[in-house]
């Protein structure tokens, strides 16, 4: 496997340069940003007046690879129930970008990319916001030279980044898909995430932040952020079922601290796999911008959405649980913005939105149809394959 430090290099993935030193990227901070890459993926066939183009926005920990195999982590698809010929977006019919968020650690810079003087920025980097994460996305769309957006999609943090994008360019998204997400990140979260964080800072192989340039990494502090974050994800029902008190090829306790129960197990199992792909500072990062996101921070945050948007929630989500969900929904409402709410009933919890859900796939897949129709938005006419371009 490719070793995350050498990202930059990597021919295999798609990118562009969206901003110059002589034109950096402003940032919510007040500081500026340059020059920044942003590396992406499609499938589809962009339509002759490139009216039929859908934006997917990824969680904490995803990439831009919703739709197909990751080249450098041999990873499959995060969303493939759910992107592809004849899916719920239908790659015959849309034009699918994806991009791998500002401050990631797959392409995009953040981080670990190497800065101007040629070393690694660590914490050099500056602090973002999901609002910067926003810009430069919608920069990459300026340089593909899309003005129009039929639909951005996301859950979670992609959530997040599909609301800002309805306030940044409410002129340009006419329909947006917000999913298990939250209007503000809550206390609890913010809580959960500085969890995280600490134990990354704590691991001494973390060196300031200056851990790439020492040629070490924090494994132990970022698998433990991930197994904390990865609770938050299932429901205490999915974890009853799946694991509930069994124990882990054993019949009986050790009395130690090995793992004896299987939920031990899977979750060191979890954090253990994290940290071959992800990169800690992004975490620090990416986590950081969800703890600043507020969609409602001043009187009339929301007067620039011009988008028609449906909420999607999870019954047993507490991560972004449905009544934050109904709170971004009455906000909206108040606003005399358009906005459909679908509620649905699962274990899954948090993570259910890339998960088997057949009445959710159903659901999405007849708005964005119904909308698509409204906008009359046809299938392209070489799309057969609605392969990636």
């Amino acid at each position: 496997m490719q070793q995350l430090k050498n990202i930059d290099g990597a021919s295999t993935l798609r990118r562009r340069r969206i901003t110059h030193p002589d034109k950096p990227l402003q940032l919510d901070s007040g500081e500026t940003l340059a020059p920044v890459d942003i590396a992406f993926e499609t499938w589809g066939t962009l339509s002759p007046n490139k009216d039929n183009v859908i934006v997917v926005c990824h969680a904490l920990t995803g990439d831009q690879f919703p739709a197909g195999s990751n080249p450098i982590t041999e990873r499959p698809a995060w969303w493939p129930r759910m992107i592809g010929p004849g899916l719920p977006v239908d790659t015959n019919r849309f034009y699918v970008i994806a991009t791998n968020v500002l401050g990631g650690c797959m392409g995009s810079t953040g981080p670990a990319s190497l800065a101007p003087d040629g070393e690694p920025y660590g914490l050099r980097f500056p602090t973002i916001t999901i609002a910067d994460m926003v810009r430069a996305q919608i920069a990459l769309l300026d340089n593909l030279g899309i003005d129009k957006i039929f639909c951005v999609m996301g859950g979670s943090m992609g959530g997040m980044q599909v609301l800002e994008w309805a306030r940044q360019a409410g002129d340009r998204v006419q329909t947006a898909i917000p999913i298990a997400t939250s209007a503000r990140q809550s206390a609890q979260n913010i809580g959960f995430y500085e969890v995280g964080r600490q134990a990354i800072m704590a691991d001494p192989n973390w060196c300031d932040g200056a851990y790439l340039a020492k040629g070490t990494r924090p494994d132990r502090g970022l698998g433990v952020a991930r197994m904390a974050a990865h609770i938050t994800y299932v429901s205490e029902e999915a974890l009853k079922q799946k694991f509930d008190r069994r124990l882990q090829n054993r019949d009986k306790f050790t009395f130690g601290f090995d793992a004896d129960f299987q939920i031990e197990s899977y979750l060191r199992y979890q954090g253990a796999t994290f940290v071959d792909r992800f990169d800690a500072n992004s975490y620090l990062y990416i986590t950081r911008a969800m703890d600043y996101f507020d969609l409602l921070d001043t009187e009339n945050a929301l007067s620039n959405i011009k988008a028609r948007i449906c909420v999607f929630s999870f019954s047993s989500d507490w991560h972004y649980t449905p009544d934050e969900s109904k709170a971004l929904v009455r906000a909206l409402n108040a606003a005399d913005i358009e906005t459909s709410y679908v509620s649905l009933e699962t274990t899954k919890g948090h993570d259910a939105f890339l998960l088997e859900e057949p009445e959710f796939e159903a659901a999405l897949a007849g708005f964005i149809s119904s909308a698509a129709d409204t906008h009359n938005i046809a299938k392209p006419s070489n799309s057969e394959n609605g392969g990636a371009n």
